[in-house]
């Protein structure tokens, strides 16, 4: 409901304040330049149709939407099969009447529907606010779509894993290779072509509110359905419990980080860490990579360089001012990666591998504080190497970003991170069943809340709720120093409510 709720809200107050935003501020001149313009293109996608409030809609939340509905997808197509196979409550449905090829496809078919859904009410959005209903229509499949495609890719790499997390990292890999096919494609007009090979791709290619293409669409359906077929075989042909790819039972033990608790949250956190960390270090290193084609675009465009200015992004013409905008983007996936990290010790408890060890003389608060540590060690190295991989990227087209600045604007977002984590903590505490959610808060539910009241012309009071109104925009300008120690306060009391409520609780058996 929360996913169908954002792509419906923001399709529709984008698409409803486009003439108040944007209005005719875009001549022919501007348009083609900015079409021109690599940098745009590999950010956000070819530009196409902005003299429409539908198209710009388009553009402008196209692809940040059908990441989200991706992410969404392939996460729950995980945790509805894999996750509850693993944790043996598939056992006695499977000795019954159905297939574990009929059980699988019946889960699935219930995460289609929803991002059948989900499409369907931004198309609705789009339509009730005045935009052309083809365009609408042909948006809302390509959301719709994608969400199938994601939600078929992680139901079939639970197929092939025999645990959740090797099926949601291999889930997630692909939708950011497809990401990043599309990038390309969209930056490097020689390479146009591999498009066709992302979902993201399809949809762009689809053109909504322009030329209306349906191909690109019928292909993105026709890999849905293969992917369709292709779980309900291979889950036909396993066992309960098992995967094509089984882990073997015969290697050696390794025993490393395991002779103390913090080693034992260290071992944990650092697959996952690696993988954050090529992801987002991959995304900022692009960031640098097109800091002197950004700003060299606003610097010769001065009409799309005050449109940022009443988007709040004021110096975005400076390499640090451009930067510092992005850098403030960086407190979403660090802060979404602590909550989960909590999360997975919420996992671990439900699942019952917990048990074993709180049996030993380990306190909870003795393992709570371990990986809380090892967590925000984790954050703030996501931070130094999001620093190191955007001034590497800068260096490389001699835009002058010194590696303090970019260190600097990157630990700016740490208070954020942190309120993630004592929100997750918290989670913990008193809410066991809802610690990612709670602890993405801040950082996602911040973003939004900032986005909408900037958008909508809310009161001033409603933005300064978000925890963005109060960064500043570093390395570009000082960090907001009493901001800053007002976040890490509450941080340290969500974080002390959560361990008061986590020690006095019973385990989740």
């Amino acid at each position: 409901m929360i996913v169908i709720a954002v792509l419906a809200g923001m399709s529709a107050m984008v698409a409803a304040t486009y003439t108040s935003t944007v209005g005719n501020a875009l001549d022919a001149e501007a348009l083609a330049a900015l079409a021109d313009n690599p940098a745009i293109r590999t950010l956000f996608g070819e530009p196409v149709a902005l003299d429409d409030a539908g198209g710009f809609t388009v553009w402008r939340t196209g692809t940040a939407l059908g990441v989200l509905v991706g992410v969404w997808a392939l996460l729950v197509a995980t945790r509805i099969t894999r996750a509850e196979e693993d944790a043996g409550r598939w056992d006695l449905l499977a000795a019954g009447r159905l297939s574990l090829a009929s059980i699988v496809a019946r889960h699935l078919t219930v995460v289609l529907a929803t991002a059948l859904l989900a499409g369907l009410a931004a198309t609705g959005t789009l339509t009730a606010v005045g935009t052309a209903p083809q365009g609408a229509l042909l948006h809302g499949a390509g959301l719709a779509l994608t969400g199938m495609v994601f939600a078929t890719t992680g139901a079939l790499t639970a197929q092939v894993f025999a645990s959740r997390g090797a099926a949601t990292g291999a889930a997630v890999t692909t939708l950011g290779a497809g990401l990043i096919v599309r990038m390309i494609g969209d930056g490097v007009d020689a390479l146009g072509w591999l498009r066709w090979l992302s979902p993201f791709g399809l949809v762009a290619l689809s053109r909504p509110y322009e030329a209306n293409r349906a191909l690109p669409l019928v292909v993105l359906a026709v890999a849905a359905a293969t992917l369709i077929a292709a779980v309900t075989a291979m889950a036909a042909r396993r066992d309960v419990g098992g995967g094509w790819l089984a882990a073997s039972a015969s290697r050696p033990p390794r025993l490393r980080l395991l002779g103390s608790v913090p080693g034992f949250a260290t071992r944990r956190l650092l697959r996952p860490l690696l993988g954050w960390a090529t992801g987002v270090g991959a995304y900022f290193l692009l960031i640098g990579l097109l800091a002197v084609s950004m700003t060299g675009f606003l610097a010769d465009n001065p009409r799309f360089a005050d449109l940022a200015a009443q988007a709040g992004f004021d110096a975005l013409g400076s390499i640090e001012g451009y930067v510092a905008a992005l850098f403030a983007l960086l407190a979403i996936p660090v802060g979404v990666f602590a909550a989960i990290r909590i999360a997975a010790l919420a996992a671990d408890e439900t699942n019952r591998r917990l048990t074993l060890l709180y049996a030993q003389p380990v306190t909870r608060t003795r393992l709570l504080t371990a990986e809380m540590t090892v967590t925000a060690c984790g954050t703030a190295i996501l931070t130094i190497v999001t620093g190191l991989a955007t001034w590497a990227g800068a260096t490389t087209v001699d835009a002058p970003l010194p590696l303090s600045a970019a260190l600097t604007g990157t630990a700016n977002v740490l208070p954020i991170a942190l309120l993630c984590l004592g929100a997750a903590v918290l989670a913990l505490g008193w809410l066991p069943r809802a610690v990612a959610l709670v602890g993405a808060l801040p950082a996602a539910s911040g973003f939004l809340l900032q986005v909408t009241a900037d958008s909508t012309g809310a009161p001033p009071w409603v933005g300064r709720l978000s925890p963005f109104a109060h960064l500043a925009p570093v390395p570009d300008q000082p960090p907001n120093w009493p901001a800053t120690i007002t976040m890490l306060i509450l941080a340290a009391a969500l974080t002390a409510l959560g361990a008061i409520g986590y020690h006095r609780r019973d385990l989740r058996g």
